[in-house]
This record gives structure tokens, C-alpha cells and sequence, in this order.
């Protein structure tokens, strides 16, 4: 108890210090230099997922001999075999968790030049990407609880320095405490919105921040808050966009063992979820609110391969109070991931989601069920040729009938690493089975369990992974290293004529059941483009256009449209 008061106080101080007394602390102003750096070591090129590169960061280097004579210099603050207090070596906690590589990623640019509208301005041109460990971009898939959380700050030779930097790595003896987030505000404009004929011009705002407090390797407490809302909406607001304030993340790790000198972390408490691809399990960034859940995992992380168990229930956004867990809902499984080589990834993943929730839309029965999901997934680059490849199998029940359904994707992509504006293109061709739904046979329509279905099947989230085919075509662009172009092609049909149309929430929102409106659904474009404007600030925009085919057309109505679209701006800023 007394160690815990001693960590705390000096806890409070130094944030006291950071926000009260530091003249850095005034926006924009530069954070004070402390001494002389050593000349920065050029961290090796980050990784390539879209929104999150993988920046490893040079280890620290040794402390330079003192002259003869001369008094032995203060430990480094990253130096913790000299600590005179026997503190713990902290460079490899907290452990981050490699971000795995999305469907259709790109190349990011590396090298030097200006990585911020910022840099441009001051002329502060950088040998590599900046060691800052939030994305260059507007959507931060990851969770705060799986980054690099600023540990190059330990590194003496260290030189990138930032206001903030007294809140991130705050350390007395064996605890380490590191805090952080984000705030957002998005506008939208709504053509023909969810495929209504009526428009929807709104705002939205989110607000996340943490705190991350570790005992040595041992233990962990980590609490997230979260506070979102919208205004001025011309529909009821979608459960996904407000959440007044609540835990999105409040979970303990304890250390239970070790295999190959890797440990081995049990977890419990509230909890966001993020696998592979994140077709199947996502903590759907897009969304005002993120998706959590509440429950027990098991994970090990290592050189070759990364294990987890879990089994949670989903939580449940409540506007106006603290969120519940749906305790009529369990989803449980296990995910392994194999790295042979640096870029290369094999997941292999059981699942199992049930439900006794009994629900109907459109005349289909979507519950009570089981789902018992097999699946696997390679994706990775051989030089500048790139690949992702997934596929999984569903067995179970729906209210007694017996479940077979299954998804594939499978795409081929190419980096011009020596062309202007270091453009990517893929090529991509995904499906979900559908079918089935009425009457007593065989239920074929796929579950796309908790997917980030915005990011692969269209930015207006009218089209989910059920019951779909779409071939799709994606190009990223660099103009400069602070600007990302984004264009995406959908051309979307029906799998099976008589089942529905599922939006991203895979929800029905249209149907011939009959089967006579036909299966073309249409062609969707978007156009996101991303301005990283300094460390902190991304200016995100984007445009999405539908244009219905025979199947929206003849299921259109005085309240229904055939087309739809949308434009976006929405500006975020992390510390």
C-alpha cells in the first residue's frame, strides 16, 4: 500500500506538472528540449495496413562513458538495468499487439519528406515516418489497449518530443501508468438516406480517453471512457450513434505463465475484440460507438504465433444509462495466427455465436440460432505483389432448422513502389451464401457475425456480408506523404433471388420474395480522401454514390428509392 501511494502521487504530479506548469503545454507550442539528442537511428519501414503502420522503433541505444574524472551521469530514463532503484526494464511493456494487415491494404509511403501538412509549412522534412503511434489517418481500427503505447519515449537517443509526451510514460519503481485519446465531430449528408426516399443532414460526436496501469509485466488495469452523440437528424438515430458516457474498455490482465520466455495473459472485464481481417470480428471504428463486449480471453503473443480463446457477451449501447450486456447472446472461439515471414500472415479460427433472441424482419426468421464458424485466411506481399485470400464455413441451427452457409474472398493487388504518388490497386472478388430463410429445408444464408462491413462492402453500409456477391477494384494514392486518395468500384448482386438484401448491420432491408425483382443490385463508388494535417489532426472527407440496379429498382416504392448517396467531413484529434 505504501508503494501504490508513493506510484500515485508521483502519478499526480507529473500530470500536475505536464497540464499546470509546462509552457509547452500552450497549443502548439513546442515541447521544451531537455538536452542534446544523439543523432536519430532511421527506424525500419512500417508495416502496410491502411490505417495503422507497423513503426518499429530502434532499441536504446547504451549510454555514452563519462570522460575520467568526471562524475557517472544520471541512468537514462530508458536505462533500467542502472536504475538505482532496481526498477523494472519497461522496453518491452506494454506489448503491443501487431495490427494485422485489413483486406485491400496499401504501401504506405516511406523515405523522406513532409509526413504532415504541418511539416510542409515549417519545412521540417524526416528521414523515415515519425515514431507517433496513432495512424496517419482518420480511422483508428486498433484499440488504444493493443498500440505501441509511446515506448520510444525510453529510448535516450530519442528526439521526436511532443507536448503531451509527460502523459504517456509515467513511471515510479515497478508501475508504469500511460494515458491518452482521441475526440472526433463528423458531419453527413444524407442522400436518400438507408434507402429511403427521405434526406438526413447530421452531426455526430465522440469522445475516448484512457488509462493504462501496469505492475511490471505482471498486471494490467486498463479503463476506457467513452461519451458519443448526434444532432439534428431527420431519422431516429441508430443504436451504433449515441452513448452518452460509458466504459467502452474495463478489463484486468494478470500474467498466469509463460511459454517459450513469452507470456502467457488472462483477461477479464469489458473488452473490444479485433481479429484477422476483421470480416468476421471488428470493433467497427466507423461507428460513433465502438463495439465491445464483457467476458474472459486468453492470449499469447510470439515471434511465430499469437493464440486466443475467449468467451463474451455483447454489450449493448445505452443512450441514456450505463450499457448491459445482452445475456441471451454468447460468442466464444479461438484464433491462431502464423507468421512464417515478415508480411505474411496465416489466421485459422474456430467461432461459435448464439443466440435465444427470437427475431423476425421482413418475413425472415433470424433467430433463436447457433453458428458454429470455420475458418482461415492468407493475405501478405511478395515484393510489390500483394494477396489476400479467406474463406469460412458455417454449420448450426436457426430455430430448429439445420444451418449451411459460407463466405470467400479473394484478392490480388500491386504496389508501384517506383511510380509517382506510390499508387496500390486491387482487385477483389467477395461472397456470402444466401437462402433458405422460409420454410423447413436447409437455412443457407451466411451470419456475418460482428464484421467492420463498412470498410469493405461500400462507405453508404447498405450492403452486408449475407446473401451478396461484389466485385470490387481499389486504388490509394499519394499526391504527397500527408494526403491519401482512396477510390473504390462495387458492382453488387444477389446470391440467391428469393433471400433478402442485408445492410452492413446485417439487417434486411429489402426483399422479393418471390424472387421476381431480379439480382443486380447495383454500383457503388467512393471517394475518401485524407488530409494528416499535424501529429495530432486528420481532416477526413469522402463522397458515395449508389446507383440501383433492377433488383432496388423493382422493390422501389413512394418510401423506397433506388439510389442512394453521401458526403462526409470529419475531423479527429489524439493525444
Amino acid at each position: 500500500m505504501i508503494a501504490w501511494n508513493r506510484a500515485r502521487r508521483a502519478v499526480t504530479r507529473t500530470a500536475a506538472a505536464c497540464l499546470l506548469g509546462s509552457p509547452a503545454f500552450a497549443w502548439g507550442q513546442p515541447a521544451p528540449v531537455v538536452s542534446t539528442p544523439a543523432p536519430l537511428p532511421i527506424p525500419v519501414a512500417p508495416g502496410t495496413a491502411p490505417v495503422l503502420p507497423d513503426v518499429e522503433v530502434a532499441a536504446p541505444g547504451a549510454a555514452t562513458p563519462a570522460a575520467p574524472g568526471t562524475p557517472a551521469p544520471a541512468p537514462a530514463a530508458g536505462d533500467c538495468k542502472a536504475c538505482a532503484d532496481g526498477g523494472f526494464d519497461w522496453k518491452q511493456v506494454p506489448r503491443t499487439r501487431p495490427f494485422p494487415r485489413p483486406g485491400n491494404f496499401p504501401i504506405l509511403p516511406t523515405g523522406p519528406g513532409y509526413y504532415s501538412l504541418l511539416d510542409q509549412l515549417t519545412g521540417e522534412c524526416r528521414k523515415a515516418p515519425p515514431k507517433w503511434p496513432y495512424p496517419r489517418f482518420g480511422l483508428a481500427q486498433p484499440s488504444f489497449f493493443d498500440i505501441d503505447n509511446f515506448s520510444y519515449l525510453d529510448d535516450p537517443k530519442n528526439t521526436e518530443t511532443d507536448y503531451t509526451d509527460c502523459l504517456h510514460r509515467i513511471r515510479h519503481n515497478d508501475w508504469l501508468f500511460v494515458t491518452g485519446g482521441d475526440i472526433r465531430g463528423r458531419y453527413e449528408s444524407n442522400y436518400n438516406s438507408r434507402l429511403t426516399q427521405t434526406d438526413n443532414n447530421f452531426g455526430l460526436g465522440r469522445i475516448r480517453t484512457y488509462g493504462d496501469l501496469w505492475y511490471k509485466d505482471d498486471f494490467r488495469l486498463f479503463v476506457e471512457f467513452i461519451s458519443a452523440g448526434t444532432a439534428w437528424q431527420d431519422q431516429p438515430p441508430l443504436p451504433i450513434d449515441v452513448n452518452k458516457a460509458d466504459f467502452l474498455n474495463l478489463f484486468i490482465d494478470m500474467k498466469v505463465g509463460e511459454y517459450e520466455d513469452k507470456p502467457i495473459y488472462a483477461r477479464v472485464g469489458r473488452q473490444e475484440l479485433l481479429f484477422g481481417s476483421q470480416r468476421l470480428i471488428s470493433p467497427l471504428e466507423w461507428a460513433n460507438t465502438r463495439r465491445t463486449y464483457q467476458g474472459v480471453r486468453g492470449f499469447r503473443q510470439g515471434e511465430k504465433w499469437d493464440v486466443d480463446a475467449f468467451w463474451v457477451q455483447p454489450v449493448i449501447p445505452q443512450p441514456n444509462k450505463l450499457d448491459s450486456v445482452d445475456n441471451n447472446v454468447n460468442f466464444a472461439g479461438t484464433w491462431a495466427t502464423y507468421k512464417p515471414k515478415k508480411g505474411v500472415a496465416v489466421d485459422a479460427y474456430y467461432l461459435m455465436l448464439d443466440s435465444v433472441n427470437r427475431t423476425t424482419a421482413l418475413g425472415l426468421q433470424r433467430g433463436p440460432f447457433t453458428r458454429h464458424t470455420i475458418g482461415s485466411r492468407l493475405s501478405g506481399n511478395e515484393d510489390q505483389f500483394l494477396y489476400d485470400f479467406e474463406g469460412a464455413m458455417q454449420l448450426g441451427n436457426l430455430d430448429g432448422r439445420n444451418v449451411v452457409a459460407g463466405m470467400a474472398t479473394a484478392g490480388l493487388g500491386y504496389n508501384f513502389k517506383d511510380a509517382a504518388w506510390n499508387p496500390t490497386v486491387w482487385a477483389f472478388y467477395d461472397y456470402a451464401s444466401g437462402g433458405g430463410a422460409t420454410g423447413n429445408g436447409t437455412v443457407h444464408t451466411f451470419n456475418q457475425l460482428f464484421p467492420f462491413g463498412h470498410y469493405y462492402l461500400g462507405w453508404l453500409d447498405q450492403v452486408g456480408r449475407q446473401n451478396i456477391h461484389d466485385v470490387n477494384f481499389h486504388l490509394y494514392a499519394y499526391p504527397t506523404k500527408w494526403l491519401t486518395t482512396w477510390v473504390q468500384f462495387h458492382s453488387f448482386w444477389l446470391a440467391n433471388s428469393n433471400d433478402a438484401l442485408y445492410n452492413a448491420a446485417g439487417v434486411p432491408i429489402r426483399r422479393s420474395a418471390a424472387g421476381t425483382a431480379g439480382t443486380h443490385v447495383g454500383e457503388e463508388v467512393d471517394l475518401v480522401l485524407n488530409w494528416h494535417l499535424s501529429t495530432h489532426v486528420d481532416l477526413m472527407t469522402g463522397y458515395s454514390y449508389l446507383w440501383g440496379g433492377e433488383f432496388l429498382r423493382n422493390t422501389s416504392s413512394p418510401t423506397l428509392a433506388q439510389n442512394a448517396g453521401f458526403y462526409f467531413a470529419q475531423l479527429t484529434y489524439r493525444w
